[in-house]
Protein backbone atom coordinates (compact mmCIF):
# COMPACT_ATOMS: atom_id res chain seq x y z
CA UNK A 1 0.00 0.00 0.00
CA UNK A 2 1.43 3.86 -1.33
CA UNK A 3 -0.51 7.09 -0.54
CA UNK A 4 -1.16 8.80 -3.25
CA UNK A 5 0.92 10.93 -4.48
CA UNK A 6 0.63 14.60 -4.55
CA UNK A 7 3.51 16.72 -6.06
CA UNK A 8 5.72 14.21 -7.82
CA UNK A 9 4.49 10.94 -9.33
CA UNK A 10 7.55 9.03 -10.66
CA UNK A 11 11.67 10.03 -10.23
CA UNK A 12 11.04 11.49 -13.75
CA UNK A 13 9.81 14.24 -12.24
CA UNK A 14 12.11 15.13 -9.36
CA UNK A 15 13.62 18.44 -9.88
CA UNK A 16 16.82 18.01 -11.85
CA UNK A 17 18.88 20.50 -10.57
CA UNK A 18 21.99 19.76 -8.49
CA UNK A 19 23.32 21.93 -5.42
CA UNK A 20 25.39 19.11 -4.08
CA UNK A 21 27.56 18.12 -7.04
CA UNK A 22 29.85 15.27 -7.69
CA UNK A 23 33.84 15.25 -6.26
CA UNK A 24 32.48 14.70 -2.67
CA UNK A 25 35.43 12.70 -0.18
CA UNK A 26 32.69 10.92 1.82
CA UNK A 27 32.63 6.94 1.92
CA UNK A 28 31.39 5.31 -2.08
CA UNK A 29 27.24 4.41 -1.17
CA UNK A 30 26.89 6.72 1.75
CA UNK A 31 22.98 6.52 2.09
CA UNK A 32 23.20 9.86 3.96
CA UNK A 33 24.95 11.88 1.24
CA UNK A 34 22.13 10.45 -1.52
CA UNK A 35 19.23 11.50 1.13
CA UNK A 36 20.54 15.35 1.80
CA UNK A 37 21.49 15.37 -2.53
CA UNK A 38 17.69 14.42 -2.80
CA UNK A 39 16.76 16.60 0.09
CA UNK A 40 18.32 19.94 -1.39
CA UNK A 41 17.06 19.09 -4.77
CA UNK A 42 13.77 19.95 -3.14
CA UNK A 43 14.51 22.50 -0.83
CA UNK A 44 16.28 24.70 -3.37
CA UNK A 45 19.76 26.55 -3.49
CA UNK A 46 19.22 29.24 -0.71
CA UNK A 47 19.73 27.00 2.36
CA UNK A 48 22.09 27.35 4.87
CA UNK A 49 23.49 23.79 5.66
CA UNK A 50 24.15 23.99 9.82
CA UNK A 51 26.23 21.09 10.88
CA UNK A 52 27.13 19.11 13.79
CA UNK A 53 30.23 17.17 13.92
CA UNK A 54 30.08 14.17 12.15
CA UNK A 55 30.61 12.05 8.91
CA UNK A 56 29.29 14.66 6.61
CA UNK A 57 31.79 17.29 7.88
CA UNK A 58 33.99 16.44 5.16
CA UNK A 59 31.48 18.21 3.04
CA UNK A 60 33.48 21.60 3.94
CA UNK A 61 36.85 20.73 4.34
CA UNK A 62 38.68 24.02 3.48
CA UNK A 63 38.67 25.27 0.81
CA UNK A 64 36.74 23.05 -1.30
CA UNK A 65 33.08 21.87 -0.78
CA UNK A 66 31.11 19.90 -3.34
CA UNK A 67 28.01 22.23 -2.08
CA UNK A 68 26.35 24.82 -3.47
CA UNK A 69 24.51 26.33 -0.48
CA UNK A 70 26.00 27.67 2.47
CA UNK A 71 27.47 26.21 5.36
CA UNK A 72 28.37 26.73 9.50
CA UNK A 73 30.24 23.93 11.72
CA UNK A 74 28.88 23.41 14.78
CA UNK A 75 29.56 20.76 17.81
CA UNK A 76 28.03 17.47 17.85
CA UNK A 77 25.51 19.14 20.80
CA UNK A 78 24.81 22.32 19.61
CA UNK A 79 23.71 22.31 15.86
CA UNK A 80 19.79 23.26 16.91
CA UNK A 81 21.25 26.30 18.60
CA UNK A 82 23.30 27.56 15.98
CA UNK A 83 20.25 27.08 13.95
CA UNK A 84 18.75 29.47 16.33
CA UNK A 85 20.95 31.79 16.00
CA UNK A 86 20.94 32.06 12.18
CA UNK A 87 17.49 32.35 12.08
CA UNK A 88 16.91 34.71 14.38
CA UNK A 89 19.81 36.68 12.28
CA UNK A 90 17.87 36.22 8.93
CA UNK A 91 14.39 37.08 10.79
CA UNK A 92 15.95 40.34 11.98
CA UNK A 93 17.97 41.16 8.66
CA UNK A 94 14.87 40.45 6.84
CA UNK A 95 12.51 42.57 8.99
CA UNK A 96 14.43 45.30 8.83
CA UNK A 97 14.96 45.93 5.40
CA UNK A 98 18.35 44.91 5.13
CA UNK A 99 17.33 41.04 3.78
CA UNK A 100 15.47 41.02 0.38
CA UNK A 101 13.08 38.24 0.76
CA UNK A 102 14.16 36.28 -2.53
CA UNK A 103 17.38 36.52 -0.64
CA UNK A 104 16.02 34.68 2.78
CA UNK A 105 17.32 31.41 3.50
CA UNK A 106 16.17 27.97 5.05
CA UNK A 107 17.62 27.07 7.62
CA UNK A 108 18.83 23.20 7.56
CA UNK A 109 20.36 21.27 10.25
CA UNK A 110 22.26 17.91 9.08
CA UNK A 111 23.23 15.26 11.55
CA UNK A 112 24.62 12.02 12.58
CA UNK A 113 22.68 9.68 15.05
CA UNK A 114 25.06 10.03 17.55
CA UNK A 115 24.52 13.66 17.69
CA UNK A 116 20.76 13.46 17.04
CA UNK A 117 19.78 10.90 19.47
CA UNK A 118 22.28 11.58 21.99
CA UNK A 119 24.31 14.75 22.47
CA UNK A 120 22.20 16.93 20.61
CA UNK A 121 19.35 15.93 21.89
CA UNK A 122 18.79 18.18 24.77
CA UNK A 123 19.42 21.84 22.14
CA UNK A 124 16.78 20.13 19.96
CA UNK A 125 14.20 19.61 22.40
CA UNK A 126 14.49 23.01 23.10
CA UNK A 127 14.13 23.96 19.66
CA UNK A 128 11.51 22.22 18.70
CA UNK A 129 9.65 23.65 22.02
CA UNK A 130 10.37 27.01 21.07
CA UNK A 131 8.53 26.26 17.65
CA UNK A 132 11.92 26.88 15.97
CA UNK A 133 11.20 27.69 12.01
CA UNK A 134 14.02 25.03 10.54
CA UNK A 135 14.47 21.88 9.13
CA UNK A 136 16.43 18.86 10.70
CA UNK A 137 17.52 15.84 8.39
CA UNK A 138 19.68 13.12 10.82
CA UNK A 139 21.64 10.53 8.67
CA UNK A 140 21.23 7.68 10.77
CA UNK A 141 23.88 4.80 10.15
CA UNK A 142 22.98 3.18 13.70
CA UNK A 143 26.61 4.05 15.35
CA UNK A 144 29.09 6.85 15.90
CA UNK A 145 30.37 6.05 12.17
CA UNK A 146 33.20 9.03 12.02
CA UNK A 147 34.72 8.11 14.98
CA UNK A 148 35.52 4.68 14.55
CA UNK A 149 32.14 3.55 14.34
CA UNK A 150 31.42 2.72 18.32
CA UNK A 151 27.72 2.21 19.61
CA UNK A 152 25.43 4.71 19.98
CA UNK A 153 21.36 4.69 21.26
CA UNK A 154 20.07 3.96 17.83
CA UNK A 155 22.88 1.17 17.17
CA UNK A 156 19.97 -1.82 17.03
CA UNK A 157 19.59 -5.33 19.08
CA UNK A 158 22.27 -7.75 18.24
CA UNK A 159 24.67 -5.56 16.10
CA UNK A 160 28.49 -5.33 16.19
CA UNK A 161 30.20 -2.09 16.89
CA UNK A 162 33.72 -1.21 17.54
CA UNK A 163 33.10 -0.96 21.22
CA UNK A 164 30.57 -3.90 21.47
CA UNK A 165 32.10 -7.36 20.45
CA UNK A 166 29.21 -9.63 22.00
CA UNK A 167 25.72 -9.51 21.28
CA UNK A 168 24.11 -6.15 22.32
CA UNK A 169 20.88 -6.29 24.19
CA UNK A 170 19.29 -2.70 24.05
CA UNK A 171 16.53 -1.48 21.69
CA UNK A 172 17.33 1.43 19.20
CA UNK A 173 15.74 4.16 20.99
CA UNK A 174 12.45 5.63 19.21
CA UNK A 175 13.18 9.18 18.09
CA UNK A 176 10.66 9.50 15.69
CA UNK A 177 8.31 8.76 18.90
CA UNK A 178 10.13 11.37 21.17
CA UNK A 179 10.63 13.78 18.59
CA UNK A 180 6.53 13.25 17.90
CA UNK A 181 5.70 14.41 21.88
CA UNK A 182 7.26 17.59 21.00
CA UNK A 183 4.37 18.53 18.94
CA UNK A 184 6.67 19.33 15.78
CA UNK A 185 4.92 21.10 12.52
CA UNK A 186 5.88 18.06 10.80
CA UNK A 187 7.80 15.21 11.09
CA UNK A 188 8.73 12.03 8.83
CA UNK A 189 11.04 9.07 8.44
CA UNK A 190 12.41 8.29 4.63
CA UNK A 191 14.65 6.14 2.69
CA UNK A 192 17.15 7.63 0.07
CA UNK A 193 15.73 4.02 -1.87
CA UNK A 194 12.21 5.71 -2.23
CA UNK A 195 13.11 8.89 -3.79
CA UNK A 196 9.71 10.07 -4.53
CA UNK A 197 8.38 9.48 -1.02
CA UNK A 198 11.55 11.69 0.02
CA UNK A 199 10.44 14.25 -2.24
CA UNK A 200 6.67 14.48 -1.41
CA UNK A 201 7.74 14.82 2.22
CA UNK A 202 9.96 17.43 1.62
CA UNK A 203 7.72 19.39 -0.29
CA UNK A 204 4.30 19.13 1.69
CA UNK A 205 6.34 20.44 4.80
CA UNK A 206 7.23 23.73 2.42
CA UNK A 207 3.73 25.12 3.49
CA UNK A 208 4.34 24.53 7.56
CA UNK A 209 5.74 27.24 9.76
CA UNK A 210 7.94 25.34 12.44
CA UNK A 211 10.22 22.47 12.69
CA UNK A 212 10.08 20.15 10.34
CA UNK A 213 12.14 16.89 11.12
CA UNK A 214 13.11 14.05 9.20
CA UNK A 215 15.29 10.89 10.30
CA UNK A 216 16.47 8.38 7.44
CA UNK A 217 18.03 5.58 7.64
CA UNK A 218 21.90 6.19 6.23
CA UNK A 219 23.19 2.88 5.01
CA UNK A 220 26.84 2.70 5.99
CA UNK A 221 29.24 0.43 3.89
CA UNK A 222 32.20 1.21 6.49
CA UNK A 223 29.95 0.50 9.89
CA UNK A 224 27.97 -2.30 8.33
CA UNK A 225 30.34 -4.24 6.15
CA UNK A 226 28.95 -4.51 2.90
CA UNK A 227 29.96 -4.03 -1.01
CA UNK A 228 29.03 0.07 -1.75
CA UNK A 229 26.74 -1.64 -5.01
CA UNK A 230 24.53 -3.36 -2.24
CA UNK A 231 23.68 0.16 -0.58
CA UNK A 232 20.48 0.50 -2.60
CA UNK A 233 19.23 -2.93 -2.50
CA UNK A 234 19.98 -2.63 1.56
CA UNK A 235 18.03 0.73 1.67
CA UNK A 236 15.36 -1.41 -0.10
CA UNK A 237 15.42 -4.48 1.98
CA UNK A 238 15.07 -2.32 5.50
CA UNK A 239 11.91 -1.12 3.96
CA UNK A 240 10.37 -4.12 2.36
CA UNK A 241 11.40 -6.24 6.02
CA UNK A 242 9.56 -3.84 7.75
CA UNK A 243 12.49 -2.55 9.76
CA UNK A 244 12.42 0.87 8.36
CA UNK A 245 8.29 2.10 8.67
CA UNK A 246 7.87 5.24 6.30
CA UNK A 247 5.51 7.10 7.53
CA UNK A 248 5.13 10.67 8.83
CA UNK A 249 3.25 13.31 11.43
CA UNK A 250 1.73 16.11 10.67
CA UNK A 251 -0.47 17.48 13.89
CA UNK A 252 0.28 14.64 15.79
CA UNK A 253 -1.18 12.46 13.66
CA UNK A 254 0.86 9.58 12.22
CA UNK A 255 0.15 8.09 8.93
CA UNK A 256 2.31 5.33 7.15
CA UNK A 257 3.16 6.30 3.17
CA UNK A 258 4.08 2.92 2.49
CA UNK A 259 3.47 -0.36 3.84
CA UNK A 260 4.42 -3.87 1.91
CA UNK A 261 1.81 -6.14 0.54
CA UNK A 262 4.24 -8.93 1.41
CA UNK A 263 6.84 -8.54 4.22
CA UNK A 264 10.26 -9.94 3.96
CA UNK A 265 12.05 -12.00 6.42
CA UNK A 266 14.09 -9.95 8.48
CA UNK A 267 17.04 -11.93 7.78
CA UNK A 268 17.31 -11.08 4.51
CA UNK A 269 18.30 -7.41 5.74
CA UNK A 270 21.05 -8.68 8.39
CA UNK A 271 22.27 -11.64 6.56
CA UNK A 272 24.43 -9.41 3.95
CA UNK A 273 25.58 -6.96 6.48
CA UNK A 274 29.27 -7.95 8.13
CA UNK A 275 27.73 -5.95 11.57
CA UNK A 276 25.13 -9.11 11.85
CA UNK A 277 27.51 -12.05 10.33
CA UNK A 278 27.87 -13.53 14.18
CA UNK A 279 23.84 -14.28 13.73
CA UNK A 280 24.53 -16.32 10.55
CA UNK A 281 28.41 -17.63 11.06
CA UNK A 282 28.86 -20.41 11.97
CA UNK A 283 25.76 -21.54 13.32
CA UNK A 284 22.58 -19.73 12.63
CA UNK A 285 21.55 -18.00 15.30
CA UNK A 286 17.70 -19.02 15.23
CA UNK A 287 16.58 -17.51 18.67
CA UNK A 288 17.97 -14.09 18.27
CA UNK A 289 16.73 -14.11 14.61
CA UNK A 290 13.37 -15.20 16.25
CA UNK A 291 13.26 -12.57 18.84
CA UNK A 292 14.07 -9.76 16.45
CA UNK A 293 11.25 -10.44 13.74
CA UNK A 294 8.69 -10.62 16.71
CA UNK A 295 9.81 -7.18 17.47
CA UNK A 296 8.98 -6.34 13.70
CA UNK A 297 6.02 -8.03 13.62
CA UNK A 298 4.98 -6.91 16.77
CA UNK A 299 5.06 -3.45 15.50
CA UNK A 300 3.05 -3.56 12.52
CA UNK A 301 0.42 -5.45 13.71
CA UNK A 302 0.13 -2.86 16.32
CA UNK A 303 -1.14 -0.39 13.79
CA UNK A 304 -4.67 -2.49 13.83
CA UNK A 305 -6.94 -1.27 10.67
CA UNK A 306 -3.93 1.24 9.00
CA UNK A 307 -2.62 -1.96 7.66
CA UNK A 308 -3.38 -5.36 6.15
CA UNK A 309 -0.82 -7.48 6.43
CA UNK A 310 0.04 -10.76 4.56
CA UNK A 311 2.29 -13.66 5.64
CA UNK A 312 6.01 -12.98 4.79
CA UNK A 313 7.76 -14.26 2.11
CA UNK A 314 9.93 -17.19 1.85
CA UNK A 315 13.92 -16.11 2.88
CA UNK A 316 15.33 -15.29 -0.89
CA UNK A 317 18.33 -17.97 -1.92
CA UNK A 318 20.60 -15.45 -3.60
CA UNK A 319 20.30 -12.65 -0.73
CA UNK A 320 23.41 -10.44 -1.69
CA UNK A 321 26.82 -11.24 0.26
CA UNK A 322 29.71 -8.97 1.87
Amino acid sequence: MRVAREHFKSPKGLPVEEYLTPGSPLCAGCGGLTTLRLMHKVLGENVVIVNAAGCMTLLATFPFTPLKSSWLYTTMASASAGAQGVRDALDILRDSGRLPPQEDLQVLVLAGDGSTYDMGLSSTSSAIHRGLDFWYLCYDNEAYGNTGFQLSSASPEASHTSTSIDLIHQRKKDLFEIWRAHHPAYLASVSAHDAVDLAEKVERARSLRGPKLFLSLAVCPTGWGFDPEWGDELAHLAVETGVWPLKEAVAGVVRHTYIPNRFRPIADYLEPQRRFRHLFQPHRNEAVLAQMQAEVDAYWAGLGTESTLTPRAPETEHAPRV
